[in-house]
């Protein structure tokens, strides 16, 4: 998931009172030289290790690395945004993983970008993988040039589209919320593709008339929940299904969407809700759980380290697409949706023709499209390039809610 630039600037300076949180695999730093036979990777997250969204999904792919690498160990830091570590930086971290032994360094969060690019910059025999950026994208806008800097991301702009589909498929009321978390290119890119794979169900399956789909975005200011600075999801989802939407798509680290859509459901008035992230977030609330997009970091995990380890690593820019032989392979495709309990088996039998026609080409991304403010986006047969998608300054004709941050 991107996180946006500057480490601090999209949350209010000095986020007040929140003590240095231990680090995740162990009290103190271990500058003992790991065994000759170890090989020792630091991973920071921007949230907790157990979230159940984004930074368990990250942290459970290093556990994979574990177990399929030998003598691969991890070493780790959670909770790294400036409201749990006030004043301290996670190029600062990246030096405490540095001095246990790590030496490949990766970084979860856009939110980091910089402390990722100072760390690289600071320690040019590291590897340093950057999870979501763009600076070792040649064709990128940021690109750094760096020599040991590497970008992995998924395409969840697929996994976004089926959550918007199966959204589209299930909603009674033609009301679809998205519970959104900061707003930046990639946010509004995926946003924009739960809202075209809705629209795709909506017209093209359900036939009927796009005019009557509302796609409504709420954002609430970061990844998660933080009391006093971002809107509370919970009571944004609340505030969804009170109004008449009965489906809620999470775009957030978290799953109050969830919770909020059991509260809510009735026999006579089902609600639900789609997470986002983690492959067993449906866990939470199953009976409104119409399925999770979410990411597989394991086999890239896996890939990185060999190839440091092997001494074949090379700076790139990774963004990878499901594995469309089997989606939800745990050990190839990079991106999957899990179908969850509450979608109906007619939904799930159309869920699965459609991403059958993704696999096969169908590039939602095509025109005729516009912008929310009605300029042309894509001219009629004309398809997207990776730089429209990635940087999509706006979100789309169709969808209500805020395209630019106020701050």
């Amino acid at each position: 998931m991107s996180r946006p630039g500057a480490w601090g600037v999209r949350l209010l300076a000095g986020m007040l009172l929140v003590g240095l949180a231990g680090c995740g695999s162990g009290p103190a730093p271990d500058v003992a030289a790991p065994p000759q036979n170890e090989f020792v990777f630091g991973l920071l997250m921007v949230g907790p290790a157990n979230d159940h969204g984004w930074s368990q999904a990250h942290f459970e792919a290093g556990r994979y690395v574990e177990k399929n690498v030998p003598g691969a160990r991890m070493v780790y830091v959670d909770k790294v945004n400036p409201s749990d570590r006030p004043g301290t930086t996670p190029a600062q971290l990246a030096d405490d993983l540095l001095a246990r032994g790590a030496r490949l360094v990766i970084f979860n969060s856009d939110d980091m970008k910089d402390g990722a690019l100072e760390f690289a910059r600071a320690h040019r025999d590291i590897p340093v993988i950057h999870i979501s950026g763009d600076s070792a994208w040649p064709e990128g806008r940021d690109h750094a040039r760096l020599p040991n800097l590497a970008n992995i991301m998924g395409r969840m702009e697929h996994g976004a589209a089926m959550a918007g589909f199966a959204a589209a498929m299930t909603t009674r009321t033609g009301r679809i919320g998205y519970l959104g978390p900061l707003i930046n290119d990639e946010t509004r890119r995926l946003a924009a593709a739960t809202y075209l794979g809705a629209r795709h169900a909506w017209t093209q399956v359900l036939k009927r008339n796009p005019g009557q789909l509302r796609f409504k975005v709420s954002w609430i200011g970061f990844w998660f929940n933080i009391p006093g600075v971002t809107a509370d999801p919970t009571q944004v989802a609340d505030g969804f299904f009170a109004s008449g939407f009965d489906v809620v798509v999470s775009g957030i680290d978290t799953t109050e969407a969830l919770a909020e859509a059991k509260k809510f459901s009735t026999p006579d008035k089902p609600a639900y809700a789609i997470p986002y992230d983690y492959v067993s977030a449906c866990a939470e609330a199953e009976g409104v759980c119409l399925g999770v997009p979410y990411y597989n970091w394991g086999p890239a995990y896996v890939q990185q380290v060999e190839a440091v380890r092997a001494g074949t690593w090379q700076p790139s820019f990774q963004w990878l697409s499901p594995d469309w032989s089997d989606i939800n392979d745990p050990d190839r495709s990079a991106v999957g949706y899990q179908k969850g309990a509450a979608l109906a088996p007619a939904a799930a039998r159309e869920l699965d023709a459609f991403i059958g026609a993704l696999a096969g080409g169908l590039n939602l991304w095509t025109g005729p499209l516009q912008y929310q403010d009605g300029a042309v986006f894509l001219k009629p047969g004309e398809t997207a390039t990776d730089a429209q998608v990635w940087y999509l300054p706006q979100l789309l004709q169709g969808m209500t809610g805020q395209s630019v941050s106020n701050q």
